[in-house]
């Protein structure tokens, strides 16, 4: 159970209640499923109708954008809930990455993606980018945002920039929350929460 209770929508002014049925409704289209607590973050977000309204204005006007292959959003997102270890993003990001068409093989490599085959240089540099972007501080070297030049237009890099950066704040929000996994990828592949640089160092001290 998160930290504080989600506003349901028969305790709520009409506005609100709008906005979390079309999201729940939006969700089940992009996921394929339905499930219980498929929109807590959503509904927590209620709390303060004003930031649910500014913060789904975001969310749609991110989810219209198409210049940069879904495929490569899809990479980039869920590498990013990864890396920051949100287990709602990563269950929900894995679902979507799979109706995106990303292999169950690819999922379960992206712990190690340099050195698998099964992603494509863009892809792989799209993946370097998005570990970069969610590094504290951000390390994007110039020689990266080079190569990804050499692929991506202005107006894609920013494309992309936005959804990992987007990522990285869905994930901190849950996370300071604690809105955990809502059974949108029970009993299928899923993506590995990458352990955070604290808990690495931690188990190394552990061993010796």
């Amino acid at each position: 159970m998160s930290r504080i209770a989600g506003v349901k929508s028969n305790s709520t002014g009409p506005l609100t209640r709008v906005i979390l049925a079309v999201a729940r409704r939006k969700t089940g289209q992009l996921t394929g499923r339905m499930t219980e607590r498929m929109i807590e973050p959503l509904e927590i977000y209620a709390h303060r109708p004003r930031l649910l309204i500014g913060y789904g204005m975001m969310e749609e006007a991110t989810a219209k954008l198409h210049r940069v292959d879904e495929r490569l959003k899809v990479l980039a997102e869920l590498k990013a809930a990864t890396l920051t270890s949100c287990e709602y993003c990563v269950d929900i990001g894995s679902q979507i990455a799979r109706r995106a068409g990303i292999s169950e093989e690819q999922l379960l490599a992206l712990p190690h993606y340099r050195d698998s085959d099964l992603f494509d240089e863009l892809q792989k540099l799209v993946l370097d980018y998005a570990v970069g972007v969610s590094s504290t501080p951000v390390d994007v070297p110039d020689e990266l945002f080079a190569k990804l030049r050499s692929h991506l237009d202005d107006a894609q890099l920013v494309e992309l920039t936005n959804v990992i950066a987007l990522e990285n704040m869905r994930g901190r929000f849950n996370l300071a929350l604690d809105i955990r996994s809502a059974g949108f990828s029970e009993g299928m592949v899923c993506a590995t929460p990458e352990p955070s640089r604290r808990e690495e160092m931690a188990g190394a001290s552990a061993a010796t």
